[in-house]
């Protein structure tokens, strides 16, 4: 056993010592997972990347069975990964650590994010701009035009407050390739108004203060809703959430019209935005020219549906 997983293995965290017990057997996620289904045990590849990475934790005692087939399949002592997900380590059900950007995004991303939530004063210390508010109902809503051209999202979100004092909520959005961010709109309906916003033309990012009418107390449930208008003559690639806590209930709904209908859509998860997709489920699309993906318990990562035109 190389030292540093023995090290893991007496001192360290769970996430920790699996990902390196994990590459000392030179095994993909894929090959774990199917390991693990022989041995009666169905986990989802996801669930994985998120224990290696820290992002969730096993729930005990539901996960014990996993943990110690994790062990065999890792030729791992009894119990040596059991013993670091007991009370010392356990987190309780919606208050995971939150993702960081640089975990979901590539290419710099997010260190350009990052900067402009620091200009809108979030502190780097807070990790996550909306750690407050617990998420419990998405619902995007996106119009696409004729010419296959992203025209609209309207955003309504269903949220709970995590402790006292939350009066706003950060929402980030990044244009397609030529996407001009410069004017692109942040309209509000209700529960809501819009704040301060900060753009990056270069990268075509955008972040944008969606301030709340009142502080909310502990546990209260706030619904607000806005849109986003990116008129920008790009080829609508189809449209993915990045999500860096857990969402209890997400809902995607493309909306098509009859002249311009897709070759094929498909529901995917990813755990970051440059990664093959942990999920993938093709979806029909209605008479009516909508498509639908619906996602329970899902994040840290991205989840959204990818469109094909040809």
């Amino acid at each position: 056993m190389p030292p540093e997983l023995a090290e893991a293995l007496r001192t360290g965290e769970f996430h920790l010592a699996l990902r390196l017990a994990i590459a000392h057997r030179g095994l993909s996620l894929a090959r774990l997972r199917a390991h693990l289904a022989l041995r009666g045990v169905h986990i989802g590849q996801s669930t994985l990347s998120y224990w290696q990475r820290g992002l969730r934790q096993p729930e005990v005692p539901k996960a014990l069975p996993a943990v110690r087939a994790l062990e065999s399949v890792l030729q791992l002592p009894a119990d040596a990964l059991v013993v670091l997900i007991g009370p010392r380590t356990a987190r309780p059900r919606g208050h995971q650590a939150a993702a960081s950007f640089h975990d979901l995004r590539s290419g710099g991303m997010g260190s350009i994010v990052e900067q402009l939530l620091d200009e809108l004063g979030v502190a780097p210390a807070a990790q996550h701009s909306n750690a407050d508010l617990e998420m419990l109902a998405v619902h995007d809503q996106i119009t696409v035009d004729e010419h296959r051209h992203q025209v609209s999202i309207r955003t309504r979100l269903v949220t709970r407050a995590r402790r006292h004092g939350p009066d706003r909520y950060v929402t980030v959005y990044n244009g397609d390739p030529g996407c001009r961010i410069g004017d692109v709109e942040v309209r509000t309906a209700e529960g809501c108004r819009v704040g301060r916003i900060r753009r990056h033309p270069e990268s075509e990012t955008m972040a944008t203060e969606l301030l709340f009418d009142r502080k909310l107390g502990e546990g209260d449930i706030h619904v607000f809703c806005f849109e986003v208008h990116d008129d920008s003559a790009a080829l609508f690639p189809g449209y993915y959430r990045m999500l860096r806590d857990q969402c209890a209930s997400y809902l995607l709904q493309l909306q098509f019209p009859p002249a311009a209908m897709p070759a094929r859509c498909t529901r995917e998860v990813r755990a970051r935005d440059d990664a093959l997709p942990v999920e993938a489920e093709e979806l029909a699309c209605d008479t009516g020219g909508v498509t639908s993906g619906y996602f329970r318990d899902t994040g840290p990562g991205l989840s959204g549906i990818a469109v094909e035109w040809n």
